[in-house]
């Protein structure tokens, strides 16, 4: 039997080869983003380490509630100084301590352009030793910055920023912009630099006066002596440090924290490529069980003879099984090879698109091979258990009489029943999905779209027989006897039919749903963008640090600034609840922002005079006229009075008040919005002179209402976008189904062309009854894909607009029309080959065919 199985693959090789390329390109998914994640761990784990080599204990200064102090000037202060330095140097077992100032800083590149990735800006101090070099910064060129008007920059930076020592650099920490002259250029291995962002580097005077005080550090990082346990030395330590102002970690944990930081935000795009993995193997198995469906109905005379003359129904099982056990670790072993080059590829281009892995060999863990190997025998062997099943019930004396059976009517009794079963389920937990109000209950809609998918999967070879005849109408009317024929032949089994197209249907409905969850989002971002903001444009900063309040008079001053109105955040709590509160200018807010009293009015509003929300006032049952206790989030304690209530504005929130009330409260007083009114409309020579009064900082963004809809529109298009790469896949993989099935109809339906050719029919007719069947397929498929991807989307929108209240379902019937487009371009390329090969068959053999 075993013989038997190695020959039936080696004699339906190009079958089969089809067949492999569906569980071969799943494989190489699972296979690629394993080792491309266990690369890229790797390597930052390698990094990690080598930046901290030498350091057994990192003493890291925060306040009681874990985050930064900050003084009376608006600088982080901390406990963490020379005298403190100096106590952990007299420790034995210390033999060095290095002193750290950490900050951000943002370096202007060509055109002003911000160069690296905001929060891994990374800024500190570069500490010479007798040498003038600093082991944690090797320099490449020049030397260390010593002075208040010197910089250096790691290498990728000053290459992309085109700056040579010697020239002027501009960048900005937290305010306005600055220029100092670069004097040396360096490398390093910091994870965060390595992935992406940059680092400048000050001498200690200066970093300390740009982010801290004079004399304080951020961090300590301390060298240990020879033979000194790091665990012990890291608890003598702790001991020294101040109560609740700074932490000991150990050299070897903190590299570790480092390494899964940073791995983690490689994690989604992981988990992404692993569920396109999942879905490309799950399209492979219709292929696959629809191949060995057929190829044992064509083997059902050599099945009944083995039977005959004495195989068991085990050993028939059993042989279908080896046969597809053999074909996916054939498959899987040339899909983990595809995956190799997958990951490698796939890091290349990540670092085009400025990445930024730190370097390291390709990593293949025994995991990453068995997984990618396992998954793929796993896979077939499961989809060809069915198929052996039915193998192995049929009797002999039955097979030798028929070619083909028609299926039970028992059976599709069953799976009709099951089908209506399930897809009820999927339906009515998608309902319910439309009536939920909180996003983290998007487990439950993925849940009831599975269902309701795998559902009409079953039903659709019921759905097959009223669609595909009402197709047939338009193909007969259309193309005559071909038409027909076509029709005919596609509904003469409609199970293999059904799951041909389910493979095309699960791509599409995918593609569909994200398509019109993506146009839908946009489209209720560029609405939240117009709705309720006057303001010519908003102005804000890359980092979120904000923008420095004596900066905002500037730009109101301008000619040509009709208003500007900031915004800074604060918040507050009452008895019954915590709130948000916007801190502006109340006699110009109106100017810039729609805003729509429900009752009272911002008229003569100041001191601690505030206006809610309606929906806010609503749920508290609040009215204008009422008095707060509020507690504001330094636990500071004040009345605050209600003047009016506004109609929902996603841009002031839950409630407002004057910029002097809510700055002495906010973390760190600044302007997080600034929204600025032109007097004659928005130009480019008014957005250059607001630039340049806010010291030309590529920090700074300036947007009018154009750019606002494009970053908008640009995140969503970038998330479709890669979707539909990487569920093309699937569509790839449904081509490879239709073609199969295609060549298998055309192998078993031999004796038929050939009679056809006798009576009349020419190799066009042919060809062209052979492509309409591939086209009738391809559409069947996409219809119902797009018909549950709708639904879908629908239900799941509901969701999406609690986070975004503009949310309306706006079908794309471009697209929609587009995607039908492709899908019959797909049947006709799917039967390119199938057609081909029937129009050239010989007429007589063909006749005689058995």
């Amino acid at each position: 039997m075993l013989r038997t199985a190695l020959r039936n693959v080696l004699a339906h090789k190009a079958r089969l080869m089809m067949t492999a390329l569906a569980v071969l390109l799943g494989v190489a998914f699972v296979a690629g983003t394993l080792i491309f994640s266990d690369t890229v761990s790797s390597a930052v784990k390698k990094a990690s380490e080598k930046n901290l080599d030498g350091v057994a204990v990192s003493v890291q200064a925060q306040a009681a509630d874990g985050s930064p102090d900050t003084g009376k000037d608006g600088k982080r202060t901390t406990l963490v100084d020379e005298k403190l330095a100096d106590k952990i140097r007299a420790l034995p077992g210390v033999e060095s301590v290095r002193t750290n100032v950490i900050g951000r800083a943002t370096v202007a590149g060509p055109g002003n352009v911000p160069l690296g990735h905001g929060w891994q800006n990374l800024a500190g101090n570069f500490q010479p030793g007798k040498d003038g070099h600093d082991p944690r910064y090797p320099l490449l060129q020049g030397r260390g910055p010593a002075a208040d008007d010197e910089i250096a920059l790691d290498e990728a930076t000053a290459e992309a920023a085109h700056s040579k020592v010697g020239d002027a650099v501009r960048f900005a920490t937290d305010g306005p912009v600055l220029t100092k002259r670069l004097v040396g250029i360096v490398t390093t291995d910091d994870p965060q630099v390595t992935a992406g962002g940059s680092l400048t580097l000050f001498d200690t005077a200066t970093a300390q006066k740009l982010f801290l005080h004079p004399g304080q550090f951020d961090e300590l990082l301390i060298g240990a002596a020879p033979g000194a346990d790091q665990q012990a030395l890291t608890a003598k330590v702790s001991k020294v440090l101040p109560k609740d102002s700074a932490t000991a970690t150990s050299g070897t944990k903190l590299a570790a924290e480092q390494s899964r930081s940073v791995a983690e935000q490689n994690k989604a795009l992981t988990q992404t490529l692993l569920s396109f993995a999942g879905i490309a193997l799950f399209v492979g198995v219709f292929i696959i069980a629809n191949t060995f469906t057929m190829l044992i109905s064509q083997r059902s005379r050599e099945i009944a003879l083995m039977r005959a003359i004495g195989a068991s129904r085990r050993q028939v099982v059993r042989s279908v099984l080896a046969e597809a056990a053999l074909l996916g670790l054939i498959s899987s072993a040339v899909g983990f090879a595809l995956g190799l080059g997958l990951a490698v590829g796939l890091r290349a281009v990540l670092e085009a698109n400025g990445a930024g892995f730190p370097d390291g060999p390709v990593v293949i863990s025994p995991a990453a091979v068995l997984s990618a190997l396992g998954v793929g025998v796993v896979v077939t062997v499961l989809a060809a258990w069915l198929p052996s099943r039915k193998a192995a019930k049929i009797a002999p004396v039955e097979a030798l009489n028929t070619v083909e059976a028609p299926p039970a009517m028992r059976s599709l009794v069953i799976r009709n029943s099951l089908g209506a079963v399930v897809t009820g389920l999927g339906i009515a937990t998608m309902f319910y999905v439309s009536t939920l109000k909180k996003t983290d209950d998007l487990p439950i809609a993925m849940v009831g779209g599975m269902l309701t998918l795998t559902g009409v999967i079953i039903l659709a070879p019921l759905l097959s027989r009223p669609l595909v005849s009402l197709a047939g109408v338009v193909t007969t009317r259309l193309f005559g006897i071909s038409g027909k024929l076509a029709k005919e032949n596609t509904l003469r089994n409609p199970r293999r039919t059904a799951a041909t197209a389910s493979a095309l249907m699960i791509g599409l409905t995918l593609i569909t749903g994200m398509t019109v969850v993506g146009n839908s989002a946009g489209q209720a971002m560029d609405k939240m963008t117009a709705q309720g903001l006057k303001a010519d444009y908003k102005i804000g900063t890359t980092t979120f640090t904000g923008l420095d309040p004596e900066l905002s008079q500037k730009v109101a001053d301008l000619p040509g600034v009709k208003a500007a109105a900031p915004l800074g955040s604060s918040g507050f709590d009452t008895p019954r609840s915590s709130m948000s509160l916007k801190g502006t200018d109340l006699s110009t807010i109106g100017t810039v922002v729609q805003m729509d009293f429900v009752s009272g009015s911002l008229k003569g509003a100041g001191g601690n005079d505030i206006a809610v929300s309606e929906e806010m006032a609503k749920m508290k049952g609040w009215k204008t006229g009422d008095t707060l206790d509020a507690t504001f989030f330094d636990k500071k304690k004040a009345k605050l009075k209600i003047v009016g209530i506004y109609a929902k504005n996603e841009m002031l929130g839950d409630s407002i008040g004057a910029a002097s009330m809510v700055a002495p409260h906010q973390y760190e007083p600044n302007v997080e919005t600034l929204l600025v009114k032109a007097q004659n409309g928005p130009s480019e020579e008014l957005k250059k002179q607001i630039r340049h009064a806010l010291g030309d900082s590529p920090l700074l963004k300036v947007q009018n209402h154009a750019d606002l809809i494009k970053e908008n529109a640009a995140s969503i298009d970038m998330v479709v976008n890669v979707s539909y790469g990487l569920l093309g896949m699937a569509v790839i993989i449904a081509v490879v189904g239709v073609v199969n099935t295609l060549a298998m109809s055309v192998f078993e339906r031999t004796r038929e062309i050939g009679m056809l050719r006798a009576i009349g029919l020419a190799r066009s007719g042919i060809k062209q009854m052979v492509r309409l069947e591939s086209v009738v397929i391809a559409l069947f498929g996409a219809g119902l894909g797009i018909a549950v991807g709708v639904f879908c989307s629908w239900a799941v929108g509901h969701l999406v607009s609690q986070g975004l209240p503009t949310y309306e379902l706006m079908l794309p019937w471009g697209r929609l029309a587009l995607f039908v487009l492709i899908a019959a371009a797909v049947g006709v390329l799917a039967a390119l080959w199938p057609a081909r090969r029937a129009a050239r068959l010989n007429m007589l053999e063909a006749i005689g065919a058995q």
